[in-house]
């Protein structure tokens, strides 16, 4: 536990002790004679906060349609009960905005474990090409284990400190620009309702069968994913032996110029977030990647993201195809335990 409950009773006992109250209107006569009150009030409501008497039949996502239009919001009120059932007469806290965008507790602070995928096949082949029975089997424990997959864009908020995530949030991309993303991923993807950003180098976009083409990377846009940069030839953007610094900075700009025009061309606007090739960057590239528009970028060391974490030195975990469904959990820490001394 990590305090939510703590905060959540004083909430409540603030509510009921000083808060105005005001009556939810209901479908019907006979429903408001079923419905929970307390000293007739079905809801307590503030500019911050609803503390709502749960009906019958009520869970999170029906309490997230009635109070804040939205059942996908469901997470804000699982989050800070800490439980995601109810029974009738329950009073449940409500946040209407978030209540800990940077998430860091007195316990803590919380972790965006962001996974990391290349191709994928009928079956496994080296490390790099996970089996599509894999890959679901991944998924569906994602789905199961509560997870929520947040997409590129909340994430970028959320380490601006513009936005809370869900306390098991996760973010799946995906490198390169594999034609197998639509036949094994995508479907998957789909069913389960996430979503997911695809890092594609621009020389590969189109340039054989297996590779994902232009109108294939605007469709997707069109489904809710996002396209972003992966440089132009995938090449390791650190200086190289023998390489002036002049050198570097040329070649790296070639790298991100590119990218960035056909990105304008194709899509109507510049890729904000760049997978460095390799995951390998250095302060020389970070100086020309942000000359490029770019708003954040993301390595290969694995470990899950706080907040406070660097912008141009973001954290993702790669999932290798020997993994285990056990190996594949140890990736997904959402949360960082400190003890104050």
């Amino acid at each position: 536990m990590r305090g939510a409950l703590g905060v959540a009773g004083i909430t409540l006992a603030a509510f009921l002790a000083t808060a105005c109250a005001t009556t939810t209107p209901t479908s019907s006569d006979s429903e408001a004679d079923r419905t929970p009150r307390v000293n007739g009030k079905e809801v307590f409501e503030s500019e911050d906060w609803i503390v709502a008497i749960a009906r019958p039949g009520d869970t999170p996502e029906r309490l997230a349609k009635r109070f804040l239009g939205d059942s996908e919001l469901a997470w804000r009120i699982e989050d800070y009960n800490e439980r995601s059932t109810f029974a009738p007469g329950d009073a449940v806290v409500i946040p209407k905005k978030s209540w800990n965008a940077s998430g860091v507790e007195p316990s803590g602070y919380q972790l965006v474990p962001i996974l990391v995928y290349h191709d994928i096949a009928p079956q496994a082949k080296g490390r790099m090409v996970i089996a599509a029975k894999s890959f679901e089997e991944q998924m569906q424990y994602l789905k199961a284990q509560g997870y929520r997959v947040v997409s590129m864009r909340d994430f970028y908020e959320f380490i601006s400190l513009n936005r809370q995530l869900p306390r098991k949030a996760v973010l799946l991309t995906f490198d390169d620009g594999y034609k197998s993303f639509m036949t094994y991923a995508y479907p998957v993807l789909k069913q389960l309702g996430f979503t997911a950003t695809l890092f594609v180098y621009t020389d590969y976009v189109g340039a054989g069968r297996n590779a994902l083409t232009w109108d294939d990377l605007n469709n997707l846009g069109r489904e809710g994913f996002h396209v972003e940069g992966h440089s132009k030839t995938h090449s390791d953007l650190r200086r190289r032996q023998g390489e002036s610094e002049a050198e570097q900075v040329r070649r790296v700009r070639a790298e991100m110029d590119v990218p960035q025009k056909l990105f304008q061309q194709r899509f109507g606007q510049p890729a904000r977030f760049l997978a460095y090739p390799y995951g390998a960057v250095d302060d020389t590239v970070i100086q020309n990647v942000r000359e490029y528009g770019y708003v954040a970028a993301f390595t290969v060391f694995r470990e899950g993201n706080a907040a406070f974490v660097h912008p141009f030195r973001v954290r993702r975990s790669q999932v290798y195809s020997e993994m285990t469904i056990d190996d594949f959990a140890k990736n997904l820490n959402t949360f960082s335990h400190e003890t104050l001394r």
